[in-house]
C-alpha cells in the first residue's frame, strides 16, 4: 500500500497535470448532428495518418532510395521479408482511403458552409492538408521506382516546369537537376518521410488549434418523418454554444440556455470517443480485407530509354491528367493552379458571392457542377 502510494505521489510530482482540465476537456459537448458518422468524417484522414506513420516506418528499415536498389527492395519486402507484403499493402490502401475520406470530409465541409466566417482559415489550413496529402501520393508512387511510376515522376516533374515564373527552379529543385535521376529520388525520398510529414502534424495542430478555438459548426435539421434534412437556408456557421446571457429562456420552450445546450448536445467522453474507436476498429477490418484480397504487387522495372505506351498517374490525380490531355500544357498547368488558388480563398469569394446574390445559394450549385466536373474527368481518364 505504501509502495502504491510512493508510485502516486512520484507520477504527481513529475507530472503535474491539472485533472480538472483534463475532466473539463473530456466533457466538452459535442453537437447532435455529430452522431451521424457522414459528419464525423474528419477524424478518419487523420486515423489513416497515424496508420501511415507506423507502416512507412517500418518500411523504411528496409527500403534502399537509390535507382540501382529501389525497384529491388520493394520487391524483396513484397516477396521476403515476413509480412512485408501484408505491411506494404495496408500502406498502400490507407494512403487511397486517406486521400478519399480527405476529399469527402472537405466536401462535407463546403456543402454545409462550415467553412464561413471565423472559420476561414481552418479552411486554408484543410487545403493545405489536401495539398500535402496528394505531395505524399505522388512521392510515394514514385519511390516504389516501377516502369510507369518513373514516368509518372518525370511528367509530374515536368508539369511543374511548366509553371509561369518559377517553372524551371521549381522543376530543378525537385529533380535535383534537369531530368529525372538519381538525385530525383533522393530528393523525393526526404520529402515522403521528413517534409511531407513535418508540414501534415503542424497543419494538423493549427487545425485542432482552430476547431478548439471556434468550436465545431452546429447544424440544424428539421425532423420529419425521422429523417434529418440540412436546411441549407442557415448553413452559416453557428458556434455550439448561443451568444445569451446566462439562464435566459430561449424562445417559447422556456429553456435555459444550459437546458438547450443539454439537448443539443451529448458528451465527448465517453460518447463520442467510443463512435471514434468504432470507426478506428472498422477502417482496421476494411483495410485488412483490402490488404488481404487486393494486396500491393509489382510491376515493370524503370527504364528510362524506354517510354510506355499508357502512363497513368494514381486515381485523384485522374482528373488533371485528363485536364491536361484536353488542353496545352501551358494552359493545363496554369487552369490547374488557378483552381487552386480559387479553392484556397474560396471562403472571401463566397463572401462576394453571399453579397452579389443573397439567398441564391450559388455558391452550393457551383460546388455540385464542380463535383461532377471532377468525377467525369475521373473516370473517363479511368476509362481511356
Amino acid at each position: 500500500m505504501q509502495k502504491t502510494s510512493s508510485a502516486k505521489q512520484w507520477f504527481e510530482d513529475s507530472f503535474p497535470i491539472d485533472l480538472n482540465v483534463l475532466k473539463e476537456i473530456s466533457s466538452e459537448p459535442i453537437p447532435n448532428h455529430l452522431k451521424r458518422w457522414w459528419f464525423a468524417i474528419g477524424g478518419t484522414p487523420l486515423y489513416l495518418f497515424v496508420i501511415q506513420a507506423i507502416t512507412g516506418i517500418i518500411l523504411t528499415f528496409y527500403y534502399v532510395p537509390h535507382p540501382a536498389e529501389a525497384f529491388e527492395s520493394v520487391a524483396r519486402i513484397t516477396t521476403e521479408v515476413r509480412f512485408g507484403w501484408f505491411i506494404r499493402s495496408v500502406h498502400k490502401w490507407s494512403a487511397h482511403l486517406m486521400v478519399l475520406t480527405l476529399i469527402l470530409h472537405m466536401m462535407r465541409v463546403f456543402f454545409t458552409g462550415s467553412y464561413r466566417r471565423p472559420r476561414e482559415f481552418n479552411w486554408i489550413v484543410g487545403v493545405g492538408l489536401l495539398m500535402a496529402t496528394l505531395g505524399f501520393g505522388f512521392t510515394g508512387y514514385s519511390l516504389i521506382y516501377e516502369q510507369v511510376s518513373y514516368w509518372a515522376a518525370v511528367v509530374g516533374t515536368n508539369v511543374a516546369a511548366a509553371t509561369p515564373f518559377i517553372g524551371e527552379t521549381l522543376a530543378s529543385f525537385i529533380r535535383g537537376g534537369p531530368e529525372v535521376s538519381d538525385n530525383t529520388l533522393t530528393r523525393f525520398f526526404v520529402l515522403h518521410i521528413g517534409v511531407l510529414p513535418t508540414v501534415v502534424v503542424l497543419l494538423l495542430v493549427m487545425h485542432v488549434v482552430q476547431i478548439r478555438l471556434h468550436g465545431v459548426t452546429k447544424m440544424r435539421f428539421s425532423e420529419k418523418d425521422h429523417q434529418p434534412e440540412v436546411e441549407f437556408s442557415v448553413r452559416v456557421s453557428a458556434p455550439v454554444t448561443p451568444i445569451r446571457e446566462p439562464g435566459a429562456s430561449s424562445g417559447s420552450t422556456g429553456q435555459s440556455e444550459e437546458e438547450q445546450a443539454k439537448e443539443e448536445s451529448f458528451p465527448f467522453y465517453p460518447d463520442h470517443l467510443y463512435t471514434e474507436i468504432m470507426v478506428g476498429l472498422t477502417l482496421t477490418f476494411i483495410l485488412t480485407i483490402l490488404a488481404l484480397i487486393f494486396p500491393a504487387v509489382m510491376g515493370e522495372p524503370a527504364n528510362p530509354l524506354v517510354t510506355p505506351e499508357h502512363i497513368k498517374p494514381e486515381w485523384f490525380f485522374f482528373a488533371t491528367f485528363r485536364w491536361l490531355k484536353l488542353t496545352s500544357f501551358t494552359v493545363g498547368v496554369v487552369g490547374t493552379l488557378v483552381f487552386m488558388g480559387i479553392l484556397l480563398l474560396w471562403p472571401f469569394i463566397d463572401r462576394v458571392l453571399l453579397k452579389k446574390f443573397p439567398g441564391k445559394e450559388i455558391s452550393f450549385w457551383i460546388g455540385v457542377v464542380g463535383f461532377f466536373v471532377f468525377l467525369i474527368f475521373t473516370v473517363w481518364e479511368a476509362l481511356v
